[in-house]
């Protein structure tokens, strides 16, 4: 059987400033602002956690330009997929839940 690909895993309970701070989560290197300040807050680290692998995610995509022939591919298929997994993330920010992203999961488990 297929897996789902989102899995809902419990919902928050905080405030606005916690889906700000789990919003900024999934803009890029602002992911390590709630990673900092909210390390108290297990809704705002879930998605910071997230977050900080899909930025660095994107810096090895970056790095992929310089191999020759297939650095452009690598980096246009990288960066697809870091932009469509972020905004599944703000989505269940936007949602109020705790989605475990595919492929991002397994390694925030090691974080």
């Amino acid at each position: 059987m297929a897996e789902t690909i989102l899995i809902e895993t419990k919902t928050a309970g905080g405030n606005c400033r916690s889906y700000l701070m789990a919003g900024a989560s999934y803009l890029g290197i602002l992911c390590f602002v709630p990673l900092l300040m909210s390390r108290d807050d297990e809704y705002v680290y879930f998605h910071a956690k997230q977050g900080l692998v899909l930025w660095m995610w994107s810096i090895l995509a970056m790095f992929a330009l310089h191999l020759p022939g297939i650095g452009k591919w690598l980096f246009g298929f990288s960066s697809m997929g870091v932009l469509m997994l972020s905004v599944v993330g703000l989505v269940s920010v936007a949602l109020r839940r705790t989605w475990r992203l595919p492929l991002i999961s397994h390694v925030v488990a090691l974080i």
